[in-house]
């Protein structure tokens, strides 16, 4: 057991490239080195390889635009109940719509809608989201996830057009 330990030792110390060599010594012992001694018929010892595990990679998701989202980032963030093919009919301009998010909304973040280029509303936690007394007429649409001022993720932008009763 004396002469296991240092060996171990020795084999922890010495990088993972170094050579270890063995060899009788003078008293008859068996005795270990990173070199050979000269004169000495040294041996290299075969070590097994290192076990080392490696984690499984992880890729970011594919978010809906197609493109690989950053970590931290939502698989999916997107608006539904937004007609895509035909006008929304809204004769007061008020109308809700939802976001689609997974995985659900975490710790700190918040929705803000952002309608033709500029943030409308304030920022909420809720997936469900009104505008209100919007004028008629062609529009974007998008829903960004923020913490604090800093934008996290935006969903891909919806363009649609609004239909209400002419105001007075």
């Amino acid at each position: 057991m004396g002469r296991v330990v240092p060996f171990i030792l020795l084999l922890i110390a010495l990088p993972a490239t170094a050579q270890i060599y063995t060899y009788t010594a003078a008293d008859g012992s068996t005795a270990y080195s990173n070199q050979p001694p000269e004169g000495v018929n040294a041996r290299p010892v075969e070590l097994a390889p290192l076990n080392r595990v490696e984690p499984p990679p992880v890729a970011a998701p594919i978010g809906p635009s197609g493109a690989r989202a950053l970590p931290g980032t939502y698989e999916v963030l997107e608006l539904t109940g937004l007609p895509t093919t035909e006008a929304l009919r809204a004769n007061n301009g008020t109308f809700t719509v939802q976001v689609l998010v997974k995985p659900r909304l975490r710790g700190a973040h918040l929705f803000r809608l952002i309608l033709d280029d500029q943030p409308y509303g304030l920022p909420g936690n809720v997936p469900s989201l009104q505008l209100v007394n919007i004028d008629r007429g062609l529009h974007s649409l998008a829903v960004q996830v923020i913490e604090g001022d800093t934008v996290i993720q935006q969903s891909p932008v919806v363009t649609f057009n609004l239909q209400r009763a002419h105001k007075p």
